[in-house]
């Protein structure tokens, strides 16, 4: 299954969606909080989404999101350095794209499906 790492500067807005993703992907979605900095504090740390990345990967991928600017460059720099192509970031918004990924990995969907699931939030926002 794919796995999801929600990313934010907050411990608990990242363990809150990853709370309600697994809840809407029907509990069977691996979603991974990784928030705050090392300290509990406000902030990012590529520890603990290398982490949760761990944590959230099965085998089949994972999908990362993130809310702002340095969780997406904490992101970006992960996938980078891992030097992975089973490692996908998302532009979606935070809590829609988390809910839509979690619900098409628990279908047992592909990453590349899992991730356009993820981005179509966006875009159903933008329609809204």
């Amino acid at each position: 299954m794919v796995g999801i790492v929600i990313i934010s500067h907050s411990r608990t807005l990242a363990e809150g969606v990853a709370e309600m993703a697994r809840a809407l992907g029907v509990g069977k979605a691996v979603v991974e909080p990784a928030g705050g900095d090392l300290e509990g504090g406000l902030g990012t740390s590529i520890d603990l989404v290398e982490t949760a990345l761990a944590a959230a990967d099965g085998g089949d991928g994972v999908v990362l999101l993130a809310d702002l600017g340095s969780s997406v460059l904490t992101a970006k720099m992960l996938i980078e350095d891992a030097d992975r192509d089973d490692v996908l970031l998302a532009d979606a918004p935070l809590v829609e794209g988390a809910v839509a990924a979690a619900s098409m990995a628990a279908t047992g969907a592909d990453l590349a499906t899992v991730h356009a699931a993820a981005e179509s939030a966006r875009d159903h926002r933008k329609a809204g």
